[in-house]
């Protein structure tokens, strides 16, 4: 196995994170690890496999209803995904997943699907069984928020900030892309380094906050090109939405030591005097958010089994920036991340629950208005996009 293993031993499991293991291992310097997580066993390891979808985990249904997308479509814009490494199986495992949901067919054949390395091309890196997962994961995200969206997978020789960057650009230039996806992270890192990367007006792109909850800034999610997604815990409840949802106890949040506040931001008073953490919030917490996935359990099987972390959230919200097609502006230098912001009252705040403790309250506890862990909050349909 290439690079980071699946089934990581976390110390923080059972602690805020869902009673999950994390599928990647902590990154080295210059490289990011994924964020996916994995619901654990009785023994506190990931757990098996199943034959069927955990009946915990969310459905494509569940996901768009608890957003209001119900009824929404895209016209076909495409979701890319930027992760490391290779997975054969990813066709044939999101075959599966879609046919078990009655979600329209996405293949190669039909057009739906591309799977491309970091360059553009088809010589595919080496599978590794963790960020597998994570693409396992993302696939089905998009799916579930996003069923008319085609799906770009570009995959990255490694975890190395260069080459995941060099993905984000190949990514950018496939015709139809929309938004781009980015489930990973690294320690708070400057624009001045890597920003050239992600700096892509007209596109969404999207990254997660990362699932250690609040240590400070990450990056790509503090880049001052992306749109930096947090997490929540999403359950079923007997209110008007019919959802609840909390700021996730182990979604990142902070602020940037590096890059430059959102202008959309100065009226939030968030506390940073430089890039805050985060812009918007979905679905993260394993056990009450996770979603159901058809994910590879090693190089030659797969089976269901229920993931989340904020590489749950990142997917999610690139699908709503598609189903919106309002992603910025290359004619004019607009990022996607400054849309939120314009419309702020447009989506569901989520203003209780924590992810840590901090000097400065709302960089870690949500409430009324913008905090660090939910951002302005979480999907609505797609008018806050």
């Amino acid at each position: 196995m290439t690079g980071a293993q699946a089934g990581v031993a976390d110390p923080g499991q059972g602690n805020g994170k869902g009673n999950s293991v994390k599928v990647c291992n902590d990154p080295a310097p210059g490289e990011a690890s994924c964020t996916a997580r994995q619901t654990a066993g009785p023994d506190g390891k990931a757990a098996p496999r199943l034959s069927a979808p955990p009946s915990s985990g969310l459905t494509p249904a569940q996901i768009r209803d608890a957003y209001k997308l119900t009824g929404t479509a895209s016209g076909g814009r495409t979701v890319a995904i930027v992760d490391a490494y290779g997975y054969p199986g990813l066709a044939n495992d999101l075959a599966t997943y879609r046919a078990q949901f009655g979600l329209p067919a996405c293949t190669v054949a039909n057009g739906c699907l591309r799977v491309v390395n970091q360059a553009g091309g088809t010589a595919l890196p080496g599978f590794n069984l963790g960020w597998a997962q994570e693409q396992a994961l993302d696939v089905d995200a998009v799916s579930a928020a996003c069923p008319d969206c085609k799906i770009v997978m570009v995959q990255a020789n490694s975890s190395s900030f260069a080459d995941l960057g060099t993905a984000v650009q190949t990514a950018a230039k496939i015709p139809g892309v929309v938004a781009i996806s980015n489930s990973y992270g690294g320690s708070d890192a400057s624009d001045s380094a890597y920003g050239k990367y992600y700096n892509l007006p007209g596109i969404a792109v999207t990254a997660s906050a990362g699932d250690n909850g609040y240590q400070g800034a990450s990056y790509p999610a503090s880049s001052h090109y992306v749109t930096a997604v947090g997490g929540t815990s999403l359950v079923k409840a007997t209110n008007t939405r019919g959802w609840s949802e909390t700021a996730w106890s182990g979604t990142g949040s902070g602020c940037s030591a590096y890059n430059t506040a959102l202008a959309g931001a100065s009226t939030y008073s968030t506390g940073c005097s430089k890039r805050a953490m985060n812009d918007v919030a979905a679905a993260s917490d394993p056990s009450s958010g996770g979603i159901s996935v058809y994910y590879p359990s090693s190089s030659g099987a797969s089976g269901w089994g229920q993931f989340g972390g904020t590489s749950e959230a990142a997917p999610i919200i690139a699908s709503v920036y598609a189903l919106s097609g309002n992603t910025g502006s290359k004619a004019t230098g607009t990022y996607a991340n400054t849309i939120p912001y314009a419309h702020a009252g447009s989506f569901f705040d989520v203003t209780s629950g924590s992810n840590g403790t901090c000097t400065t309250l709302r960089w870690c506890t949500a409430g009324t208005g913008w905090d660090g862990p939910t951002g302005l909050g979480t999907p609505n349909g797609v008018s806050g996009f």
